[in-house]
Order: structure tokens, then C-alpha cells, then sequence
């Protein structure tokens, strides 16, 4: 690396170290994960019966006030994906309406932003009546994404309405509240809360959330802890050229970029506490579908303090001596409760080779995810991966993981039945009570790396390894099926219009 670019890495606040090995993962790509089969309900997938729901969430119920619970919530980040079409439909010469615009605008009524939208209209002496009569459709829709109109182009999801109920129109950020309240209630009678934002939205979301704080604290009897952080400036990622050179702004300095959601990772291991949710801003529902995703919250949560306790029982067991009862119950509780696989290695050596391997592997940070059956939506899903020990873990994969081109993983990809719709539960504590530091415990070889312009030249940036991907790929995991009717995501304006986010 030569002085003058080192000299701007320095001058930008950026570790010349980091920069250079993110110029590297450009240059030499990231490796392909080594599948060995999807994660099924015949191997790494459970599936519950009724009773077996009701007997993890009663556990769960029963330990509650004991802990300190965090429900940490991903809300980065502008909604103008959600607008996508509305805002192509703005750039189109006339005023012809296509398919997306057409069922949007003849559903109008349906959204719970319409009332907000119609006054703002009535104060600039318009309506969405008159709008419709006329057919200015174009101002009508602008009226929605513009700054000179409700700005919903521009805000985050967790700001707009979601769902009309009889009294009031509710938000995601609001949704999550009352949420927490159904599972999230722990030590101290306290709801806490924990928001990523954007640092220019941060004032929003404090504005929304304190209006309906204190109601929701009288209705509940509960405490609520709400709390904020931002994606880190220091975890941006350098951006280069189509040649892998850094690639150089206007005024000569260096162009980085957010580092996607895997540098979250960073706020989460700030969080202290002995549960951890984890769910997006925008997989909420209105209240008469909350009860299902209430019981497998509590459920998920009762597996993991179930497993936690054998895990944390089999570690003080090989503190207190290593002998051939605590390495086989170690040996039980790492190929029962978590489907581990011993190598032959350690199968055939000392009981102190094999107590170190066990410590090793058991003493992790612990995740219990909910997957539900693929209906062709975009993302990760559920896999078995061989490791460099011989081992093989359950991870979350994206398809960039995936060689598509290697026969066997093509087949591994295709029969995979299952999908991720970030329904995580986490147990970021040792057996000691000690928090893990959760940087130690990712894959730094698991980052991706996309294609974007900018000023009519290729741009390359680079995502660190996604939050529930690469960033926890040492973690102790667990899947389980979950209900279909618990990921409810709105990816797109209309998906507001599905039955499940009609109140």
C-alpha cells in the first residue's frame, strides 16, 4: 500500500490494517461454504406438537421474572425500497397507471395512512376524492412520497402506518411495543427495547415512541426501557472501482460505505442481557393475529433456556474434574441437544483432549431460530455445513454462500424446504455469567461483495458478514418450524394490502 493512500485511510479515521484486508476480500472474492445438507425436520429442523409448544412456553413463563430480557429490534434505514414501483410510476411520461399503481390506487382506502394523507390533501385544499376524480394520480402519489407530502418515501419503515384499528393507526414502532409487552416482560416488571436506527431518524422514533409510552404503561402496569443506537461509522467498508482500486470521490477522498446489517453485530454485543429477541421492524401484525407469534416467542425462548441449562450443567461438571462420566455427559448434551458430530480425532484421544474440545465447543453464545417452510421468498435459509475440524454446524446461508455452480450444492440448495424469516432468540452469556464478546465468534470469510454506479462508474462495496449469517457462524444454533402466519414482512407498499395486515 503506498503512502499516499495510507495517508488518506488515516486521515478518514480508518485502522490501515482493516482497509487493507477489505481490499483484499475484493480482490480475492469470498470462498463458497461447504454444504452437506439442508437443514430439514429429519435432521436440524424440530417440529413441535401442540403440548411440546405449550410445555417450552410455560417454562419459559415461569422463568421470565427472573431474567433480563432485550427485544433488539433492526430498523436502519430509508422505506424508499418499499415505494420502488410507486416512484417509477412518478418518472413515466403520462399518466397511464400499471398494474402495481393500479391495484395500490384502487385499494387506496385499505391503508392506514389514508386518513394522514387526506388531511394533509384537505389543508392544501385538495382531497384524495377530488385527486381520484380528476385522475392526478401523479399528485396524488407524490402527495404520499414527497417531503412537500407525507414523506413516506424518505422516512423509515418503523415511522409509517401500518395498520388501522378502530381508534388509531399504528405504526411498526408502536407494534413493537405492544409486543414486547406479550413476551418480552422480565426482571424488574420491565419491557426493554432496543431500536438500530439511522442517526437523522433517531428524533423521529422518540417523538413517535413517547406518545404512546405512557398509555401503554397505564393499560399494562409495566415498565417500558426503550433505547437507541446507530450502525457505526467505524464499521464502513471501503468501496472500490471495477479494477479493485479504491475508488476515489470528486474531491479525491475515499468512498466508504454502511457495511449492511452485519455490522450490527457491533450494537448487539452491547447489549447485556440474558435473552436477546431479535426481529425486524417490519414483520409485525395487528393485534388479533399477535397470540401465535406471542406462544412460539415464549416457546423458542424456553428450548433455549432448557438446552442452556444442559449446556451450562455439562461445563461445571469439566471444571470440577475432567473424568470419563463429565466428558460423556459433555459428549451427550454436544450430539443430542445440539447434533453435533465428534470427530474420529478426539473420539480416539486422551479424555483431556476430549474435555478441551467439548469446552470448546459448548461454551458459545447460543441462538434458537424459528424457520418456516419456503413459499419462494428471497433470503437464507437453514443448512448443515462441513467445518476445517471435521465437525459440522447448523448455519443461516444466503445464496451468494452457495457454489450454484458445484452439482452437489446446486442439489443441497434445491431440496432445501425451509427459510429464514429472522425469528431469533439469542443467550449471549458464558456458564460463569460473563458476556461473550461476540466479535470473536463470526466468519470474516463470509462477507459479500455487490455491484452498484455511482457518477456513471462501476462502484464495488462490501458487506460485512450478515447478522444472523457469517456474524454468528460460531454460535451454538438451533432451529425449529415455526407458523407461517409469524412472518408477515412488508417488502413492498401493497403487502400492507394481505389480509394479515388488515386489522
Amino acid at each position: 500500500m503506498d503512502a499516499i493512500l495510507s495517508q488518506k485511510i488515516t486521515a478518514q479515521g480508518k485502522q490501515i490494517g482493516t482497509v487493507q484486508m477489505q481490499l483484499e476480500s475484493f480482490k480475492q472474492g469470498f470462498p463458497f461454504l461447504t454444504l452437506v445438507a439442508p437443514a430439514n425436520p429429519a435432521r436440524g429442523i424440530q417440529v413441535w406438537s401442540e403440548s411440546k409448544v405449550k410445555d417450552y412456553q410455560s417454562y419459559f413463563e415461569k422463568r421470565a421474572s427472573e431474567l433480563e430480557l432485550v427485544k433488539f429490534v433492526p430498523a436502519s434505514g430509508a422505506a424508499s425500497r418499499m415505494f420502488k414501483d410507486l416512484f417509477s410510476f412518478l418518472e413515466t411520461d403520462g399518466n397511464e397507471l400499471d398494474g402495481f399503481t393500479q391495484k395500490f390506487i384502487s385499494q387506496l382506502q385499505q391503508f392506514a395512512f389514508y386518513q394522514d394523507l387526506d388531511a394533509l390533501l384537505q389543508q392544501q385544499g385538495e382531497s384524495i376524492a377530488g385527486l381520484l376524480e380528476k385522475k392526478e394520480y401523479k399528485k396524488l402519489v407524490a402527495s404520499l412520497l414527497t417531503d412537500s407530502g407525507l414523506g413516506y418515501g424518505n422516512l423509515p419503515k418503523g415511522l409509517l402506518r401500518f395498520h388501522a384499528y378502530a381508534d388509531e393507526n399504528r405504526c411498526p414502532a408502536e407494534e413493537h411495543l405492544v409486543e414486547g409487552i406479550q413476551y418480552g416482560l422480565g426482571k424488574n416488571n420491565q419491557v426493554q427495547i432496543h431500536f438500530t436506527v439511522s442517526p437523522e431518524h433517531e428524533a423521529g422514533f422518540i417523538s413517535e415512541i413517547h406518545k404512546h409510552l405512557p398509555k401503554l404503561q397505564q393499560q399494562s402496569s409495566v415498565e417500558f426501557k426503550v433505547s437507541f443506537s446507530h450502525q457505526k461509522k467505524s464499521t464502513d467498508t471501503i468501496a472500490v472501482d471495477a479494477q479493485n482500486d479504491p475508488f476515489l470521490e470528486e474531491d479525491g477522498s475515499l468512498l466508504f460505505r454502511p457495511a449492511g446489517h452485519g455490522a450490527l453485530l457491533e450494537n448487539l454485543n452491547e447489549i447485556s442481557a440474558d435473552l436477546i429477541f431479535i426481529k425486524n421492524i417490519d414483520n409485525v401484525v395487528p393485534d388479533r393475529l399477535k397470540p401465535i407469534t406471542q406462544t412460539y416467542k415464549m416457546a423458542l425462548a424456553g428450548w433455549l433456556l432448557e438446552v442452556q441449562a444442559r449446556i451450562f450443567q455439562a461445563l461445571i461438571a469439566l471444571d470440577l474434574e475432567i473424568s470419563s462420566s463429565s466428558v460423556q455427559f459433555a459428549m451427550q448434551v454436544y450430539c443430542t441437544d445440539l447434533g453435533g458430530i465428534v470427530p474420529k480425532s478426539i473420539q480416539e484421544g486422551s479424555l483431556n483432549d476430549q474435555a478441551t474440545f467439548f469446552k470448546s465447543k459448548l461454551n458459545r453464545p447460543i441462538r434458537v431460530c424459528g424457520m418456516v417452510k419456503n413459499t419462494g421468498e428471497p433470503g437464507g435459509g437453514p443448512f448443515w455445513i462441513q467445518e476445517k475440524d471435521g465437525t459440522q454446524s447448523l448455519q443461516i446461508l444466503e445464496t451468494a454462500q452457495i457454489d450454484t455452480s458445484n452439482p452437489e450444492s446446486l442439489a443441497h440448495l434445491k431440496a432445501s424446504t425451509h427459510f429464514n424469516p429472522v425469528d431469533l432468540v439469542c443467550a449471549t452469556r458464558d456458564y460463569q455469567g460473563n458476556p461473550f464478546d461476540l466479535l470473536q465468534y463470526r466468519d470474516m470469510n463470509t462477507g459479500f461483495i455487490t455491484e452498484k454506479s455511482k457518477n456513471g462508474k462501476v462502484l464495488k462495496a462490501l458487506e460485512l458478514p450478515g447478522l444472523w449469517n457469517g456474524a454468528m457462524a460460531d454460535w451454538n444454533t438451533l432451529f425449529v418450524e415455526v407458523p407461517l402466519l409469524t412472518f408477515n414482512p412488508v417488502k413492498t407498499s401493497n403487502d400492507l394490502l394481505r389480509a394479515e395486515h388488515q386489522a
